[in-house]
């Protein structure tokens, strides 16, 4: 089943059980992965089209989350927890840091990188390997701590 297609099915339980939040932020996906196939000129996204959707609305969450609580604004980071709840449900399972790691490491033993001006290069291979499967930040973090 298609990520839009699971969409439609959660948006029907939504609004069956009333759940207004929810429901919500299904509607902002959908309508983020539709205004993503329009950008590109397609009818359907790929999957890992609709990944790339997904991630960045996580990420645009999270940013938020950071900023609402450095501005003390407790009511808008609970709603942004609980809107960032239901994305992680719809993104695939999480590499763990371990695993993360050894895919740093191998990618860096790869193309035979020794110093921080290369960390493009090894960033450009890496983010294909592990999109959607971790934060662009940790794996960032991750290739730094190896190329120094």
């Amino acid at each position: 089943m298609s990520l839009l297609e699971t969409l439609n099915q959660d948006m029907k339980n939504a609004m069956r059980n009333k759940e207004k939040q929810k429901l919500s932020t299904i509607r902002m996906v959908k309508a983020s992965l539709q205004n993503e196939a329009i950008k590109l000129g397609k009818d359907a996204l790929s999957e890992e089209e609709e990944l790339t959707v997904l991630a960045r609305e996580l990420k645009q969450r999270k940013d938020s989350l950071r900023e609402f609580k450095e501005a003390g604004r407790d009511d808008l980071v609970e709603n942004l927890n609980v809107e960032i709840e239901f994305l992680q449900d719809y993104m695939p399972e999480q590499l763990s840091d371990e695993e993360l790691e050894a895919i740093v490491i191998e990618t860096i033993e790869q193309l035979q990188v020794t110093s921080k001006q290369e960390m493009g290069k090894v960033m450009g291979a890496l983010m294909p390997k592990v999109k959607g499967k971790a934060d662009g930040t940790q794996v960032n973090q991750f290739v730094q701590k190896h190329l120094s």
